[in-house]
This record gives structure tokens, sequence and C-alpha cells, in this order.
């Protein structure tokens, strides 16, 4: 009858775990300010294509003209 008791008690647990959602997310303090990262790219930008001759700024790079 113990047997019988621990597997029932086995498989509720089981399925209880199972059935739990974990969600992983980064915490709210890890956004990045990709404004301030795309206004120093700008910066970069312009003083090397020229003021007028860029094409394209991200956080990452720009293309000129």
């Amino acid at each position: 009858m113990n047997a019988r008791r621990l597997a029932v008690l086995s498989v509720a647990l089981i399925g209880a775990l199972l059935s739990t959602a974990c969600v992983f997310a980064p915490p709210s303090s890890y956004q990045k300010d990709v404004s301030g990262d795309v206004a120093k790219m700008s910066e970069k930008a312009i003083a090397t294509c020229g003021a007028g001759n860029v094409r394209e700024v991200n956080s990452k790079s720009f293309t000129c003209k």
C-alpha cells in the first residue's frame, strides 16, 4: 500500500512541476540606452562623412553616401 501511495504522490509531484510556467527575461534594469549610442554614432558619422553625406546610422555602424 505504501508503494502505491508513493507512486501516486510522485506522479502528482511530477505533474505539478511540469505544469508550472517558467519565464526567463532580463531584469528591467537591463534595458540599454540605444538612443545614446545612436547619438554618439551620428556624431562620428558626421565627422567622418561630412554634414549631409550620411546615409544611415544605427547604434553599431553608419554608412556614407
